[in-house]
Order: structure tokens, then C-alpha cells, then sequence
């Protein structure tokens, strides 16, 4: 059932809104059908009862011979009119429409009168009571059209028995156009009402998915607007909190990382300038490695801080160029560094973040092999880089771990091994600080596929 669901809040409010208004219209249309059906039923069955007992009080005030002419002048369908010394057996036991019509009867008459109603079949067209049957074609007898029928027998004062075989209104068969276009103009508005209203209720929800999204790609972005609802403005308010401490927090580790930087340069500088002291040129140079690594190390830990919070502004870069440009430093390094594929149209990035990102992922892939490719793949959603190398890989376990800080496969902390341990995790910070990500994957039969994904932003 739940593929059946919309994915968003949106669609699953008006969903449900839509669904119980649909429910609730139909039950009140079924109630309000039913409603009508028996009311129409009751103030036909009065009015039949009514013209009944004026019948009935005509003939007590005639005589024989003038009943029998009234009888014939009054034999008209829906109400087939028969005189008759006696009762008719009963054929059928009383239904409860009888025992209601037998009411409406009583009460129309008056006084104490011996009656009996008993129900026929329905009829095509009128009742099948016995003589009269031919006219049931006439005044209301449609064919197609069958009631219920009811034959009742009153007894007159002289004793003798006037019998009617009626037919009341029957239910109506065919639904009230004016009901259901009335119905259907309600749904439709208050469907409308649930669109607007659902939608004002969703809108800030989305623009506070917008806003956390872009938040993850730009720490300084502008803050949201404190306006709407409460609720509305809660949330923005804790949103803008939120985004405020993040930067203090960012702004104060970069400030210590960056007077850890500069306080450690200069013990580093004297002990370059004592290390250039010693006569032993094998320890000297055991010194000058061990001051170089830990000055690359201080450096690397500072951009890596500072990855996050630049402050640089975008700006639309030319991919190809910034890759020819990453090929040609690399060429003269002694690297080789081929380029396949081209982007389809300039991207905006901080260039020198982006720059950063694709040559720590390029040092990773000629640090395990002799050569990198930089394929390229560019769509209308998504700047796809891909660099591959022929080297050992990475064992599926470890793939997510060296995008931690410091953390390298090699147990030795050798720079020519395994680095600092802070290149991938300072690309993938590029890559998240503009909305993508990096993915590592072997390749076959050996070799390891890194590849950066930045999505199109419209």
C-alpha cells in the first residue's frame, strides 16, 4: 500500500483530506437520497389515504344505483375503485408499508370503521387486483415505472364494502441531478479550500528544507524570513540560531587552528636553523624531513579547517580549463595525467576549493599508481568527474573510513606512504560545501575509481 502513497506531506494532506470529504459527500448524498425516498413514499401514501376516506364518505351519503355511477366516474388509475357485498379473503399477510398506510388511513376517517389493507405485487402499471386492471395504462401507469400496490377494503355504513386497489409514488430510480451537481460544486470548492490551505501549511516546510540544504553548501547564507504563523516563526528563529552558532563555532576553530599554525612556525623555523648547525649530514637530513612533515602536516590541517568557511565567492569556472591547467602541473612534476571527456558548460564553484579537491583526489590516485584518467560526464543534472588509477584499491570495509581526518591505510605515519590522512576528507569537504559528493569504488581487474559528483543547480 505504500507505493501507493504520495512520497511528499503535500500530496498525502490533500490525499487524505480529499479522501474523507469524498467519503463524507457520498454518505450524505446515500442519507439524503434515503431521506427523500421516504418522505416522498409518506406524502404519497397520505395523499392516497386522504383521497380514500373522501371517497369513502361520498358513498355512505349516496345510495345503491349512485354509487355504482360515482364508482364508475371514480374508477380511475392510480386508484381502481370496486363496490362489493363482502370482504375479500386477506391473500398476503399485513407488510409494514400496509400497517402505515392503515394508519394514515385510520386517522383520515375518523370514528370507528372496520378497514383492512393487505400489499400486492408491484405493478407494471397499475395494480392486477381484479376488475379495473384494464385502465392500468392510464394517469401515471408507465410501463417500466412499478410501485407498490395496496389493496384496500373499507366497510361502509350500510355493511356493505368499498374496495381500492392503489398504487403509491414509487422510490425514484433515477438520482437527483440537482442534488448531485449541488454536491459535486461543494466537493469541488472545499477540494479547492484544501489545496490552498494545505499548500500555505507545506510552503514553509519546504522553503526550511531549502534553507537546511543550502546551509550545508553555504555556511554564510542569507537567513530565512521570521514572519507566518507562530509555529513558522519558531522554526525560522531556531533555523537562524542554529546557522549562527555553526559559524561562531567554525569562525573560533579556524581562529585556533590558525594561531596554532602561526605560533608553530616559528619554533619550526629555529629548529630549521639548528638543524642547518649539525655536521652530520645523515642526521641533518633525518631533521629536515621530520621539520618537513610536520610543517605539511600544520598546513594541511589548517586547510582542512579552513575548507568549510573560505569566504570565497562563487563564480562560473571553465571546467576544461581548470583540468587542463590540474594535467599540465602534474606533467611537469613527472606525472602522466590523462584527460577523456569534456563539461558541456562552465559550473559555479570557488575555484581554488574545487581546484584543491580535484588535485588531493589526483595525488591519491599517482601516490598508489604511475598514471591518473580524468573522465568526465556532463549532464543537465549532474557535473560527474571521475578519476582513475591502476593501483591497489581500497578493501570494501575501508572505503568510507579514509574520508576521516588523519585516518590512512598504511600503519606508518610516512608522508611518502600514506600522507597525512587528510586529503580525501578534505575533498569530500569541497565536494559537500557545493552540494555533491565523493564515492570510491574498485575497478577491474585492479585500480580504484573515485568519483565527484556536483549537481547542476538551476
Amino acid at each position: 500500500m505504500k507505493r501507493w502513497l504520495p512520497r511528499s506531506l503535500f500530496g498525502r494532506l490533500l490525499l487524505v483530506l480529499a479522501g474523507g470529504l469524498l467519503v463524507a459527500q457520498l454518505l450524505s448524498a446515500a442519507i439524503n437520497l434515503a431521506e427523500r425516498d421516504r418522505l416522498l413514499v409518506a406524502a404519497g401514501g397520505m395523499q392516497q389515504a386522504q383521497r380514500i376516506a373522501d371517497v369513502v364518505k361520498l358513498l355512505d351519503s349516496l345510495g345503491p344505483a349512485e354509487r355504482a355511477r360515482i364508482a364508475s366516474v371514480l374508477n380511475v388509475p392510480p386508484l381502481v375503485l370496486t363496490l362489493q357485498p363482502a370482504a375479500t379473503p386477506a391473500e398476503s399477510a399485513e407488510a409494514p408499508r400496509a400497517l402505515v398506510f392503515t394508519a394514515f388511513l385510520r386517522a383520515s376517517l375518523g370514528g370507528e370503521r372496520e378497514v383492512r389493507v393487505e400489499a400486492g405485487a408491484p405493478w407494471a402499471g397499475g395494480p392486477d387486483f381484479g376488475p379495473g386492471h384494464h385502465h392500468r395504462m392510464m394517469m401515471g401507469g408507465r410501463p417500466g415505472a412499478p410501485g407498490p400496490a395496496l389493496r384496500t377494503q373499507v366497510q361502509l355504513r350500510d355493511g356493505s364494502w368499498a374496495r381500492f386497489d392503489t398504487q403509491l409514488r414509487p422510490a425514484s430510480q433515477t438520482p437527483p441531478w440537482r442534488l448531485a451537481l449541488a454536491l459535486a460544486v461543494l466537493l469541488l470548492a472545499v477540494l479547492g479550500l484544501s489545496y490552498v490551505a494545505v499548500r500555505w501549511v507545506t510552503r514553509p516546510l519546504h522553503v526550511l528544507a531549502e534553507a537546511a540544504d543550502a546551509l550545508g553548501r553555504d555556511i554564510h547564507r542569507p537567513p530565512l524570513a521570521e514572519d507566518g504563523p507562530t509555529e513558522i516563526r519558531r522554526a525560522a528563529l531556531a533555523f537562524n540560531s542554529m546557522q549562527q552558532r555553526l559559524v561562531r563555532f567554525i569562525e573560533d576553530r579556524t581562529r585556533i587552528f590558525a594561531a596554532m599554525s602561526h605560533d608553530l612556525k616559528t619554533p619550526i623555523t629555529r629548529m630549521r636553523l639548528r638543524t642547518d648547525l649539525l655536521e652530520d649530514e645523515e642526521l641533518r637530513q633525518r631533521f629536515e624531513a621530520d621539520l618537513k612533515e610536520m610543517e605539511t602536516m600544520v598546513t594541511q590541517t589548517l586547510e582542512f579547517m579552513r575548507g568549510m568557511g573560505s569566504g570565497e565567492a562563487r563564480q562560473e569556472v571553465d571546467v576544461n580549463a581548470l583540468l587542463e591547467s590540474l594535467q599540465s602541473d602534474n606533467e611537469a612534476m613527472g606525472r602522466e595525467v590523462r584527460l577523456e571527456g569534456q563539461a558541456r558548460a562552465a559550473y559555479p564553484a570557488q575555484v581554488s576549493l574545487l581546484r584543491r579537491c580535484l588535485a588531493n583526489l589526483v595525488d591519491n590516485a599517482v601516490t598508489y599508481a604511475e598514471r591518473a584518467t580524468l573522465r568526465v560526464e556532463d549532464t543537465p543534472q549532474a557535473l560527474v568527474i571521475r578519476v582513475l588509477d591502476d593501483g591497489p584499491g581500497i578493501p570494501e570495509k575501508e572505503r568510507e573510513k579514509v574520508f576521516e581526518p588523519f585516518y590512512r591505510l598504511e600503519a606508518s605515519r610516512s608522508r611518502a606512504t600514506g600522507g597525512t590522512g587528510l586529503g580525501l576528507a578534505i575533498a569530500r569537504n569541497i565536494a559537500r560545501l557545493h552540494g555533491g559528493d565523493i564515492a570510491l569504488r574498485n575497478r577491474s581487474p585492479r585500480g580504484l575509481e573515485a568519483t565527484l559528483t556536483l549537481p547542476r543547480i538551476a
